[in-house]
């Protein structure tokens, strides 16, 4: 699997969340250099498994996508002409 890797300013937007929470939740302090060290920590260890979880979703709408064009495509057929 590649390295996640954020946009800058999604990254900057990831940090300023984890300071938040540990303020929030933790009632503690957090500066920006442990956060980030958080926010790796995160998407090296436990980032693969919400991205498998995109990907079973994502392959899961396909394959609802895939019924309906299937179903489409079905409803197009015409029936073939009766001689008498």
């Amino acid at each position: 699997m590649k390295k996640i890797v954020l946009e800058k300013d999604e990254r900057s937007a990831a940090i300023d969340r984890i300071q938040q929470y540990f303020s929030d939740e933790l009632d503690q302090t957090i500066g920006r250099l442990p956060a980030e060290f958080l926010l790796d920590f995160f998407a090296a260890e436990i980032g693969r498994y919400y991205y498998n979880q995109g990907l079973r979703d994502a392959h899961a709408a396909l394959v609802r996508k895939m019924e309906d064009l299937g179903e489409a495509i079905y409803l197009l057929e015409r029936e073939p002409h009766e001689k008498g």
